[in-house]
């Protein structure tokens, strides 16, 4: 998580999230010992999340759980995500006939963002959270977001990216970057292998954008999977955006 990121607001996501993943009541005791937060800390932000309608405190049983308020909270995102409701039945058949995880990425910023994820029911595969991030301008994802992008805009957001680097020798040359920009848009598609050890990407463009947001899809899996069905793979994403 970028270190920007203001403590509380972070833990208040953070606590949410949990319930997501667990999908069952929690006592303070239960979710202080998995952030490591100290007890009173865990204590108070419990407490400021019940007081601000979100969690449900059950005395009888000293537990935690997210109201209704949290499960409409976003319940307008959906639609705005998938526009005309083409793009999950996509991605539903992607996650079928390939097997691998599926994921709906876009810009967010001067970051590429993973917005939508369809995991893989394989045992020990790759996992990603919705929300992940990655670099826009060192990410197999971000390249493929920028490729859509007119070159004085990539120039624009390179400065931007630069500017945030205190190390001049981490800095990206707009050279480097427009060589795997341009490598992209030759290809028409995206392979990255490195977005996790062992985990690569095979990913494309959306023809369509929603709200002004360009978006892109891939199937992601183990690297040698992927590069044993990549045909497979490029045919059928094709296939579903033509």
């Amino acid at each position: 998580m970028p270190s920007s990121v203001i403590k509380s607001a972070r833990r208040v996501f953070e606590v949410l999230e949990y319930f997501d993943d667990m999908r069952r009541p929690a006592s303070l005791h239960d979710i202080v010992s998995h952030f490591g937060y100290p007890l009173s800390s865990g204590y108070s932000l419990l407490k400021s999340i019940v007081a601000m309608g979100y969690l449900d405190y059950d005395k009888a049983s000293r537990t935690y759980m997210p109201t209704m308020r949290v499960a409409t909270l976003g319940h307008w995102v959906q639609d705005a995500l998938f526009g005309d409701n083409r793009i999950l039945p996509f991605m539903q058949h992607l996650s079928a006939v390939t097997g691998e995880m599926v994921c709906l990425g876009t810009q967010s910023d001067l970051l590429a963002q993973y917005i939508y994820v369809i995991s893989s029911n394989r045992p020990l595969d790759l996992r990603l959270r919705s929300g992940t991030v990655r670099p826009l301008a060192g990410s197999g994802l971000g390249y493929l977001l920028l490729s859509a992008r007119p070159d004085d805009e990539i120039e624009t957001l390179l400065r931007r990216i630069n500017a945030r680097k205190r190390d001049p020798s981490r800095r990206i040359p707009l050279a480097t970057l427009m060589e795997q920009v341009n490598d992209v848009r030759r290809q028409g598609y995206v392979f990255s292998r490195n977005i996790m050890p062992g985990f690569g990407l095979i990913a494309m463009l959306l023809p369509v954008r929603h709200h002004g947001r360009i978006l892109a899809i891939g199937v992601g899996g183990r690297v040698d999977r992927l590069e044993a069905r990549c045909p497979h793979i490029l045919r059928e994403l094709r296939r579903g955006l033509e």
